[in-house]
């Protein structure tokens, strides 16, 4: 492991200006890029020490706030220990700023953040060129990890997501329908106490990647919680999370 600078920076987009999370190796090389999609509570202090912990694996690593059409992180007031079902108000609230991102709009989001990353001087291959970037999400940012993937097929070499929120459905725009245009290989850690992706729904995006010829590992973590990465919740599981580091860090250092 080795030390890491964590700066805040802003991303231009077509819609205005993503205030985000840099993390990277402080050695002054360049570093292959992560794309890293929150959960729906947002940039936070756990989700930078998320980042600086994949920073110090050797990666540099870009946090975008994707609710910045509503504000600025935190886009709403957080307790430094999260408790919905002490505290539903807090979901409540967040519901005006996930109304703010539709699906177009965030992969042109995306799409900044990857140019972002090309020409950063941080970043393997930047600026000449764009390298291959790992895309990684968690919970809605799961949803996003596997959009992009599919939206930018030719810059995504690897795209993970856990506990995943809505991955497969019904809707015309799920994300499960992009999987025939992935090249990337994927992993999918799924909670199976999980209201947004149950079984059922899993196995729907599974049909999808495996007729779609993506290379993908899908795993369903026995007794984890929707949200099991997230140390300043109540879903939190260490194992599983332990587990989540291991199969990320693996899928990364092989595809990037």
């Amino acid at each position: 492991m080795t030390d890491v600078l964590g700066t805040s920076v802003e991303i231009p987009t077509p819609d205005g200006v993503a205030d985000a999370y840099l993390a990277h190796p402080d050695d002054g090389s360049p570093h292959p890029a992560v794309l890293f999609f929150m959960d729906a509570f947002g940039l936070r202090p756990h989700l930078r020490s998320m980042a600086d912990r994949l920073a110090s694996a050797g990666y540099t690593v870009l946090v975008p706030n994707v609710f910045y059409r509503h504000g600025r992180a935190p886009v709403v007031e957080l307790p430094e220990f999260i408790n919905p079902a002490e505290r539903p108000e807090i979901i409540q609230s967040l519901g005006p700023a996930a109304r703010t991102l539709t699906p177009e709009g965030a992969m042109r989001d995306a799409a900044a953040c990857l140019d972002w990353l090309a020409a950063s001087p941080l970043t393997a291959d930047g600026p000449a060129g764009a390298g291959p970037v790992g895309v990684t999400g968690y919970c809605m940012g799961a949803g996003l990890a596997l959009r992009t993937a599919g939206t930018y097929p030719e810059r995504v070499a690897a795209a993970a997501g856990f506990h995943g929120a809505y991955l497969a459905t019904d809707a015309p725009d799920s994300p499960h329908l992009l999987a025939d245009r992935i090249t990337a290989e994927l992993y999918f850690g799924h909670a199976d106490h999980d209201s947004t992706n149950p079984a059922e729904r899993i196995d729907q995006l599974e049909r999808a990647l495996t007729a779609g010829g993506v290379r993908h590992r899908s795993e369903v973590y026995a007794g984890a919680h929707h949200g099991f990465t997230q140390a300043d919740t109540a879903m939190y599981g260490a194992e599983a999370t332990d587990r989540h580091w291991a199969a990320l860090l693996d899928l990364l250092n092989r595809t990037l």
